[in-house]
């Protein structure tokens, strides 16, 4: 027993024990390494890295599709609205060419009477009531609308 007792205090054996433990936290270790480098493998990661590169160059692509496709609709949508706006000019157009519809519009618009007839024009009585002041900035003259200008700033001042 005294030379198990001395072998197990020498040096030598201290050392032994101590790599035997070194060597078992290393194995330890790398064991677990291998276990979290055997998650992502590097075709794992070339896979990724292709499929991320395949998405950025076709981003741009199919942005530009999708634009392009909202474009066309709203051309096709402009389109429509062109045709419907030249049958209604045509529908005009074949009014116009009645003599019957022509005559109808000349005497409205321009208030043109057939000889033998007698023209009136009525006025509003309530047209002619309508003070300078209440007329429309655009009715009035130009030197109106600077003064009413020059008044209503003066009176933001007070």
């Amino acid at each position: 027993m005294a030379v198990k007792d001395r072998d197990r205090f020498s040096t030598t054996t201290r050392i032994r024990l101590l790599g035997e433990q070194t060597a078992a936290r290393v194995y330890r270790s790398q064991t677990k390494r291998q276990a979290r480098r055997s998650r992502l493998t590097g075709r794992a990661a070339l896979l990724a890295l292709v499929l991320c590169t395949l998405i950025v160059a076709l981003a741009y692509p199919m942005r530009q599709y999708v634009a392009q496709r909202a474009e066309i609709a709203e051309v096709k949508r402009k389109q429509e609205r062109t045709r419907e706006r030249v049958e209604q000019l045509r529908d005009l157009k074949a009014r116009w060419q009645d003599d019957a519809y022509a005559e109808q519009q000349i005497r409205q618009r321009l208030h043109y009477v057939m000889p033998g007839e007698t023209g009136f024009v009525v006025i509003d009585p309530n047209a002619a009531k309508q003070s300078r002041s209440d007329l429309g900035a655009a009715d009035r003259p130009w030197y109106a609308n600077v003064w009413d200008g020059v008044d209503s700033s003066d009176a933001s001042d007070q």
